[in-house]
């Protein structure tokens, strides 16, 4: 997957520039995100894409040194499932 970086998001747009999934996570401080929405188009449902995207969301920010608060329920689910991403949750 060829996810485009941005600030406080991670995305994946066709060959059209649209949308086709992101996870969103905007700053609450300095140190901290809310990881509050995360989408995938009907077309690529059920291909674990948004495991794919919070697995980068969460790798970026360990590199960031920043901590989540996930509101997103398909977030505070991974988070569940993925422990070994446990100490980036506030």
């Amino acid at each position: 997957m060829n996810f485009t970086y941005n600030p406080n998001q991670i995305a994946l747009y066709d060959s059209n520039d649209n949308l086709l999934a992101e996870v969103t996570f905007p700053d609450v401080d300095q140190n901290t995100v809310n990881i509050n929405h995360t989408f995938v188009d009907d077309s690529l449902r059920g291909q674990g894409i948004a495991g794919q995207l919070l697995e980068a969301a969460a790798k970026q920010l360990r590199s960031q040194g920043k901590k989540a608060v996930p509101t997103c329920s398909y977030a505070v689910a991974w988070f569940e499932k993925h422990p070994e991403y446990g100490d980036l949750v506030k």
